[in-house]
């Protein structure tokens, strides 16, 4: 067979593109992530070999300056990225989000005014709807943006901001009173414009220093407050006030197929160490990987692995098709993710004590996993999107 984690019927541009990205992984992602990773380094110069690689235009089309790739490339090319470290990934999600979103829903004045700069890398994506104590209830959404003449007023906080100090652009959900009888039909995304770094960017707009966190180092995760900020009517997303809500859960899609491929990076890598080392570390005699107790655990391992990639890869050529993709999303980023927690404690626990290490790649790799069981929804708010379409799809009829 194959090496794991293989898609079948890639185009020849497709297959370039992933080749040039696993190596630009392997000679310049791996070598550095540890000592990044550990001081809680952003990676500049990583960033800045993405950028000449066109990496952040890769799903902007070709008339606004990008790749005008598919979703699915876009997923296998985050999967690679985050087999080396994932916090890259993170970098580039979210910008590649805003992209997404602009693309969709963006007036052509607002796409001629970023996507060309955003295809360069010269303006980076950051989106933002959670607050605090708000969670996963984004109609409950309380930052509120008050109509001024031409302008909004902006007041309210906003939390877990991926990208909130290095992102230039910012999409942010907040809410807007439109007279809907559903709270989500008040919500609106506003795109903000912003300088790079910390404290008050703007006024009114200031962006507090990085959240410490237990993985996810490296990419800066922020909160985002608004104190009378003024936006433009202009900043509107569509340009129509209202739409925010259903913008953002497409852009989440997106997103939740972002997250499933970085399982999968996590995964495949975290079973590339696990297999490497059971071959090399010898007890009573003989490698570990061929007492059967190991070998089976590789075996398990390496079926996760495969089965969270197909589904990545069916979720992703779903959401490309055009079609309603909340349960398929939501179907891979669930198996995706738990099975990365899975297999990264599998290896954990193959390399023994060497695994609790911080001179060893798996340590880092059991940091980073649990974020993707919370990241773009937790599992228990999948299950709750994957029921509720199973229902309405298999509903008796009386």
């Amino acid at each position: 067979m194959t090496r794991l984690a293989q898609t079948a019927d890639l185009t020849d541009v497709q297959q370039e593109i992933l080749a040039t990205v696993r190596s630009f992984v392997d000679k310049e992602i791996i070598p550095n992530a540890q000592e990044l990773e550990h001081g809680d380094v952003y990676p500049t110069e990583i960033v800045e070999g993405l950028k000449e690689l066109g990496i952040f235009g890769l799903t902007i089309p070709e008339e606004y300056g990008g790749l005008g790739e598919s979703l699915l490339t876009y997923a296998l090319v985050v999967e690679e990225i985050a087999r080396g470290w994932m916090s890259v990934s993170g970098v580039i999600n979210t910008h590649f989000i805003v992209a997404y979103m602009l693309v969709q829903h963006g007036t052509e004045e607002q796409k001629q005014r970023l996507l060309p700069r955003m295809a360069a890398g010269e303006v980076r994506g950051a989106f933002s709807m959670s607050e605090p104590g708000l969670g996963s209830d984004v109609a409950g959404i309380r930052t509120k943006a008050v109509r001024d003449g031409d302008s909004y007023v902006i007041d309210g906080q906003k939390m877990w901001l991926t990208n909130g100090g290095s992102s230039t652009l910012v999409a942010a959900l907040v809410r807007t009173e439109e007279g809907a009888a559903k709270a989500h039909q008040n919500l609106t995304t506003f795109l903000i414009e912003k300088p790079a770094g910390f404290g008050e960017v703007l006024p009114g707009l200031t962006i507090p220093g990085k959240i410490d966190k237990m993985g996810y180092k490296g990419v800066d995760t922020t909160e985002l407050v608004f104190d009378g900020f003024r936006a433009s009517a202009a900043d509107v997303l569509g340009g129509t006030p209202g739409r925010g809500f259903t913008q953002m859960m497409d852009g989440v899609e997106v997103g939740r197929v972002n997250v499933a491929a970085r399982a999968c990076g996590i995964s495949i890598r975290a079973f590339e160490l696990a297999v490497a080392y059971a071959q090399q570390r010898e007890t009573f005699g003989k490698p570990i990987a061929q007492h059967q107790a190991i070998a089976f655990q590789l075996a398990e391992m390496a079926t996760k692995v495969e089965a969270a990639h197909l589904m990545m890869v069916h979720a992703a050529r779903g959401k490309d098709s055009g079609e309603r993709n909340d349960v398929q999303a939501g179907m891979a980023k669930l198996l995706a993710s738990e099975y990365c927690a899975e297999v990264t404690t599998q290896s954990f626990r193959i390399h023994g004590g060497y695994g609790y290490s911080k001179e060893y790649e798996i340590e880092r790799l059991m940091r980073e996993a649990p974020f993707l069981l919370i990241g773009e929804g937790t599992s228990e708010i999948q299950k709750t999107i994957i029921s509720r379409g199973l229902l309405k799809e298999y509903a008796l009829k009386r």
